[in-house]
């Protein structure tokens, strides 16, 4: 080995390049430096400047504006009203107000940076982190040297303005919680109370099934084999918006199917809710009252689309897939003298979420 090493020693000492070889020689590379810096003209101009900090603050108190705006068109168009035109003014000037008080923000901080932040450009150095005393105090003297730049102390006016706005813009969210809790009135007694409201529809003995929206009856000898129908009570299309027909069509909505009769797997008691292979469920989800409107013909399976929930339609629409917790509430259903499917009764029990079940 020893003489392996000294003979490999020597030919790098003899080895010399040929004469037609050249070797490259490459110097390190060049810090290019910072390219010249461009003067803005709020650098140079004073005025420049005031007008610049003038309109930052003007956009965040244009902001402020603007969220005070939703609040106060929640209040101008309640929804409670339950007229057409008050909900979509609700919406419209509410999403307006939220839109214009979060643009405002943005450009606001944007135009803030672009024009009176300091600009200019440096090189920050890397450097081990270590939580020494000095490194904490270099911290700190970062954190005021980004204080300085942006002029977040010194500008009071902007620095203020600027909270409001956000402090605002958080107002019209809160107020629309507004929305979610009861209000008891003689016009709604029964607001404070799901269960109340829930436990009944406008389905009741007699009523017609009737195609969604024209109110048409629906006859039994009509409906063929894997056809589904969205269904609502005939004396609801005699409803206007004003009597309160989104509300109650929201609870009495239902999924009209017809299947083979032996398919059904049906327990004694609902033997007579089903009329030759047609049965109705409630198409108000059971998990957060989604519609379930989508029917898979070869399995009979319905499907909730916004949290995949699946229910059987052969066994009483019973969960058998998703966060669901019961079964679709099932209308019971029989013919008239005239052929025409009615409902014998409401449901038996709560339409929609299983919410009211708990304690």
């Amino acid at each position: 080995m020893a003489h392996e090493d000294d003979a490999l020693e020597h030919e790098r000492a003899s080895w010399k390049p040929s004469p037609g070889l050249a070797v490259a020689v490459t110097d390190p590379v060049q810090n290019p430096g910072l390219p010249p810096h461009r003067t803005r003209m709020t650098d140079q101009d004073p005025a420049a400047m005031k007008r610049a900090v003038r309109t930052v603050y003007t956009l965040f108190y244009v902001s402020v504006a603007a969220s005070i705006w939703a609040i106060a068109a929640y209040m101008l168009f309640p929804i409670e009203s339950g007229r057409i035109i008050d909900i979509r003014h609700n919406n419209l000037f509410i999403g307006l107000g939220i839109a214009l008080a979060l643009l405002a923000i943005g450009i606001g901080a944007i135009h803030w940076s672009k024009a009176i932040m300091s600009d200019k450009e440096f090189i920050e150095p890397r450097h081990a982190t270590r939580g020494r005393d000095v490194t904490r105090a270099a911290a700190i003297q970062v954190f005021d040297e980004a204080n300085e730049e942006s002029g977040f102390g010194r500008r009071t006016v902007i620095r203020n303005s600027m909270i409001a706005a956000l402090v605002a813009s958080i107002a019209p969210g809160i107020v629309l919680f507004r929305g979610l809790a009861p209000f008891d009135s003689p016009e709604h007694p029964d607001a404070g109370n799901p269960v109340a409201l829930l436990s009944h529809t406008m389905w009741k003995e007699g009523s017609r099934l009737a195609h969604d929206p024209t109110g048409e009856p629906i006859r039994a000898a009509d409906l063929t084999l894997g056809s589904a129908v969205h269904v609502i009570p005939q004396e609801l299309a005699e409803l206007s918006h004003h009597d309160g027909y989104l509300e109650e069509k929201a609870k009495a909505i239902v999924l009209l199917m017809r299947l083979l009769p032996d398919q059904l797997i049906e327990s004694e008691e609902r033997k007579d809710w089903s009329y030759n292979g047609i049965v109705a469920y409630s198409k108000v989800c059971t998990h957060v009252g989604c519609p379930v409107a989508l029917y898979e013909q070869q399995t009979h399976h319905l499907l909730c689309p916004c949290h995949q929930s699946q229910f059987d339609v052969t066994d009483e629409a019973k969960v058998i897939f998703g966060p669901a917790a019961r079964a679709l509430p099932q209308l019971p259903i029989t013919v008239d003298d005239e052929g025409y499917l009615i409902a014998t009764s409401d449901f038996n029990e709560p339409v929609g979420p299983s919410f009211w079940e708990r304690h």
